[in-house]
């Protein structure tokens, strides 16, 4: 039996940088929630089998909304209400939940990655998909880098020669990332690569697109806005 390929999104989050009442994967973008436009593409790519979306216990936003009665929705989208006050918490129980074997991939993307391109997901499939360890999106940085002092102060610029800026998705097989993460603090853990790379290994960087930004800021939804319209004409 081949190997089939699940999607897990935590969205469990308060979004407390987002500065708003409203959390902010329910923000409203282009006429739906941010959450929805994100989930609709991870359910539109074919070689993906089940989209588990990882929210709150206590989430009252989620039903009202209607995602489960949406098109898109209707074979794939799977609901957990497990959502741990950390996102690797809440990856880890969603990977519990999913009926998987240790071969199967899961890509974890981020609930606020709302404009990821359609053909960046399929990039990361076709180039990981035999890949033994597994890898993300991920985008070399362009921007001259700084450090800090203790004042605000640039210290030193940083060389960003072989820097790359992570993304989601990030996909490994079921087995291997429950290992890692299972082995790793929640809060030394920033995504599921850098759990992998404690085990000794080396994630595959694959080139990611400049649209697929996390929405972390309101001002950002100016700029997820126009970038769906921009992808709908």
């Amino acid at each position: 039996m081949s190997a089939r390929r699940l999607a897990v999104v935590p969205a469990a989050g308060s979004g407390s940088r987002f500065g708003q009442a409203t959390p902010k994967q329910y923000t409203l973008l282009a006429g739906q929630p941010l959450l929805a436009h994100t989930l609709a593409v991870l359910c539109a790519e074919p070689r993906i089998d089940q989209v588990w979306v990882v929210i709150s216990p206590d989430d009252d936003w989620f039903e009202p909304f209607g995602f489960a009665q949406q098109a898109w929705a209707q074979s794939k989208l799977r609901v957990l209400r497990q959502g741990g006050a950390t996102r690797a918490e809440s990856v880890r129980n969603g990977l519990a939940a999913l009926d998987a074997q240790p071969d199967d991939w899961v890509l974890v993307h981020d609930a606020a990655r709302c404009c990821l391109p359609a053909e960046a997901l399929a990039r990361l499939i076709d180039e990981l998909d035999t890949d033994p360890c597994g890898g993300l999106l991920a985008l070399p940085v362009a921007d001259t880098l700084k450090r800090q002092d203790k004042d605000s102060r640039v210290a030193a610029t940083v060389p960003r020669d072989g820097l790359w800026q992570a993304q989601t998705p990030q996909m490994f097989r079921h087995g291997l990332l429950s290992q890692a993460l299972a082995i790793s603090s929640s809060a030394d853990i920033t995504d599921e690569a850098s759990a992998i790379e404690r085990l000794g290994l080396c994630p595959r960087l694959v080139r990611g697109d400049a649209s697929n930004f996390k929405v972390t800021y309101a001002q950002d939804i100016r700029l997820a806005a126009a970038l769906l319209s921009a992808g709908q004409n």
